[in-house]
């Protein structure tokens, strides 16, 4: 495995995203944003868009992981729907490509088996990370051969509405880690360094965490409701 996967493992991600009706939308701002996050200790970042990437890539020599969201009216997958935004990113070379992988449908009605053949015919040495939301998702995406299996998704999806990722000790992190035989990365809801701590214990490769750490209007929420 190459050196700059290597690094992540058993450390901090950080996600630096803001999407265009949020006040920190600006790759200029998400740049700085990634520079504060490996000055505070993060060895990788995700972050969505080429130009965000482009403009990451200037400020920090960290592995990312990329992902385009767009929606599209025919499909309720929007993290890295087609081949659309998989070109779009490998013009920026993200070190991970990550992409919905759960059991939605994807835009024009493709399956994520025909689109997963697809990126592996055209890119066949990009490294992939699936964004599950439920244990079945996770080992399907195992099966298909995505290098990293992600629980992003977990309680984002009708299908995993009913699921907590944190629930008893992250039960569900726990049987995806045990099910599955590529590397795990945890993130989704993981909010406190406790729990960044335990998914790793658990056996998680690296854990994201994001809006916690990078979206001061949610963390600012938090802080006014309690004085409510």
């Amino acid at each position: 495995m190459d050196k700059k996967i290597e690094s992540i493992k058993g450390k901090l991600i950080v996600s630096c995203q803001a999407l265009p009706h949020e006040p920190l939308h600006s790759s200029f701002i998400m740049g700085r944003m990634a520079l504060a996050a490996k000055e505070g200790g993060a060895v990788g970042i995700r972050a969505n868009t080429k130009e965000d990437i482009a403009e990451i890539k200037m400020q920090v020599d960290l592995p990312i992981i990329g992902i385009v969201k767009r929606d599209y009216t025919d499909s309720k997958v929007y993290i890295t729907p087609t081949m659309k935004e998989v070109d779009e990113l490998m013009e920026v070379k993200p070190e991970i490509i990550a992409l919905d992988a759960t059991s939605n449908i994807r835009p024009n009605g493709v399956s994520l088996e025909k689109f997963y053949s697809e990126i592996r015919a055209k890119y066949p040495n990009q490294l992939l990370m699936a964004d599950c939301s439920t244990v079945e998702e996770a080992i399907f995406a195992d099966e298909l051969g995505f290098d990293f299996i992600g629980t992003t998704l977990v309680g984002y999806t009708e299908q995993s509405k009913h699921l907590k990722i944190e629930l008893n000790d992250f039960e569900i992190i726990r049987e995806i880690i045990k099910k599955v035989k590529h590397n795990v990365i945890a993130e989704g809801n993981i909010n406190t360094p406790e729990k960044a701590k335990r998914v790793i214990e658990l056996g998680a490769y690296s854990v994201v965490v994001g809006s916690i750490i990078t979206r001061p209007q949610l963390i600012t929420k938090s802080f006014a409701y309690a004085l409510k």
